[in-house]
């Protein structure tokens, strides 16, 4: 199981909102893929698939704000 985080994003930017998921539930994704569309005060960017898999689960959902570290989803 691998847990998809989001990643410390500099600028003291400290949270972000999903844009779009690229992939649905039960996808399968490959490594470096982009997975998800986030969207801060400063940019909008895609978070790509930390690893190989299944999207098993989507915790945060479009129009969502999460914060750094929270996670997104996990990876089968």
């Amino acid at each position: 199981m691998i847990k998809v985080f989001l990643p410390e994003l500099g600028d003291r930017i400290d949270k972000a909102t999903v844009s779009y998921w690229f992939s649905k539930e039960g996808d399968k994704v490959n490594e470096k893929e982009d997975l998800v569309e986030l969207t801060t005060d400063k940019a909008t960017f895609n978070l790509p698939s930390p690893a190989k898999g299944i999207l098993s689960e989507i915790l945060v959902h479009e129009g969502d704000e999460v914060n750094v570290g929270d996670i997104l989803g996990i990876i089968e």
